[in-house]
């Protein structure tokens, strides 16, 4: 596909891998708001619960009990303590519905429209030959026996690679060839990984063979004239690591690329990457190692990951008046949709401002509807309730939203795979989560409420009469400028139950995070 610059006066969107990185304009059948344009949204998913089983084996010491009480109604009489040997989580009937994105506010429409399913209803294609068309599979073939051909006679780089006869069949065995050409670290023709890196050009070019060949040997050309096997161990320092990061998978098992242009406000920063072509120049080469870099972890087997889950992190991203910005990423967009084609599992936009939509507004009826099917947009209000559709609160770091700590910071307690657990706090309501303990230990637990503006507090209840009630965490107004996240532990020396209650005194509903683990301690 060719591509299309945009208009001068507006701003180049960050550059991807994929051949058509920016997103579609926002569908007119969504009405604006008085203070924010009009954004594409998704639906979450049912909150997941995590299943008995599942307790049984992570929690053996402790019983989970999560339940809610109206404001204006007294509370209910305390439940009698369940022994067992065994973690059992129970959740309230009501709490296993699915959760709209959309809050419920008096003040909107009640006709809001929504968002077709079409615009993020892209599904990645199987990359396995046998689940191929007949069409697809025979165009794969021919595919193969150009390169095939254009190696053995080492016409790859520099001649033109031999016809098809008509009367002739493609011949896909692979013999001992005099010359390797290798792309993203992988020898063409030795192995299945073949079959998926020409898929990926195929399916750039429509199934188009000649086409798609004419991209992979231009593409075999740049590489060379970049000098990429060179590149991949250059070290161009770390000045931009918190631009562009690896953070976590998604629920599919793609890495997870998020890029946070706002970073460029420090204006120190902006001119020591955008100063002059020079520092330009070093950019691009920074962004195709990193893209480089990431690709090589990737797996070509058929069947495997090899598609990169990207987001766009829009808030405080420098406008179009940034004409260095926007040269260098137009200049790096067209090089990762020439030579990169079909890395994008998905391209979620968050914290997406009005002037962005505007800018692809223009630009939208030049993009595919493949391409536009793989674009999600959030506002800032949305942002943590899009990612969750997609990333796991475990995986999102808490920038956005998630439990997982920044990419540069350590936790010492938790990591991405110890499982958290979603509530939704109805307005007006009291959620408290009981943590019935069965054995001596040490409880370790976190939690947040997504832009709090709730009351939280923690306290300890021993099983015996005679037993003290320890107040861990007094009752405390949780402010949207608070820290995201609360941690606290307990140790459990008589057995008991530990509380934690979330007061949602507002008219919105809530979305709490939080997980625990048990430790051992010696006495």
């Amino acid at each position: 596909m060719a591509d299309t610059a945009p208009p001068e006066h507006t701003l180049q969107p960050p550059p991807t891998a994929e051949e058509d990185t920016p997103p579609p304009r926002p569908l007119p059948s969504v009405e604006p708001a008085a203070t924010e344009p009009p954004l594409a949204s998704v639906e979450v998913e049912p909150v997941k619960q995590e299943s008995v089983a599942e307790a049984e084996e992570h929690h053996p010491a402790v019983t989970v009990v999560e339940k809610d009480t109206p404001l204006t109604e007294p509370p209910p009489e305390e439940p009698t303590l369940v022994a067992a040997e065994h973690v059992s989580v129970t959740v309230p009937e009501k709490e296993a519905e699915g959760v709209s994105v959309t809050e419920s506010d008096k003040s909107k429409p009640a006709d809001v429209k929504k968002i077709p399913e079409s615009l993020v209803s892209f599904k990645e294609e199987s990359n396995k030959v046998s689940d191929l068309s007949d069409s697809e599979r025979k165009s794969l073939e021919e595919f193969k026996f150009l390169v095939q051909e254009s190696i053995k006679n080492q016409t790859f780089t520099t001649g033109t690679p031999a016809k098809i006869q008509e009367t002739q069949t493609p011949s896909t065995e692979i013999t001992d060839l005099p010359q390797e050409v290798s792309i993203w670290g992988i020898p063409l023709l030795k192995d299945d990984r073949t079959d998926v890196i020409l898929l990926k050009f195929l399916r750039a070019r429509d199934f188009k063979v000649k086409d798609s060949f004419a991209m992979l040997k231009k593409t075999i050309l740049w590489r060379k004239e970049f000098n990429i096997e060179e590149l991949v161990d250059e070290d161009l320092g770390d000045d931009l690591d918190k631009v562009v990061f690896m953070h976590g998978h998604d629920k599919e098992g793609h890495p997870v690329c998020y890029n946070v242009y706002g970073e460029f406000q420090n204006k120190e920063l902006y001119n020591k990457t955008f100063g002059d072509e020079e520092k330009r120049n070093k950019f691009l080469r920074w962004r195709i190692q990193f893209l480089e870099r990431s690709i090589r972890k990737l797996d070509f087997y058929p069947g495997g990951i090899n598609t990169i889950f990207q987001v766009s992190d829009l808030k405080n991203s420098p406008g179009p008046g940034k004409r260095e910005l926007r040269l260098a990423t137009r200049q790096a967009l067209h090089l990762l949709q020439d030579n990169y084609p079909e890395f994008v599992a998905k391209q979620v936009f968050i914290n997406v401002p009005w002037w962005y939509l505007a800018f692809y507004t223009m630009i939208s009826p030049f993009m595919t509807q493949r391409t536009k099917s793989k674009f999600v947009f959030a506002g800032p209000s949305k942002t943590a309730e899009t990612l969750y559709k997609y990333v796991s609160p475990e995986q999102v770091p808490v920038q956005y939203g998630g439990l997982s700590v920044d990419y540069c910071e350590c936790n010492p307690e938790f990591t991405v795979s110890d499982p958290v657990t979603e509530i939704i706090v109805k307005p007006a309501t009291k959620q408290t989560v009981e943590i019935i303990v069965n054995e001596k230990c040490i409880i370790v637990w976190e939690l947040r409420v997504l832009g709090w503006e709730v009351t939280y507090s923690a306290e300890y209840v021993p099983n015996t009469d005679s037993g003290y009630t320890v107040n861990i965490q007094k009752p405390r107004k949780m402010a949207p400028t608070d820290e995201p996240v609360v941690s606290s532990s307990f140790k459990i020396v008589e057995l008991g139950k530990i509380l934690l209650t979330i007061d949602n005194p507002t008219s919105k509903k809530k979305k709490l995070l939080y997980r625990y683990k048990d430790k051992p301690y010696s006495t």
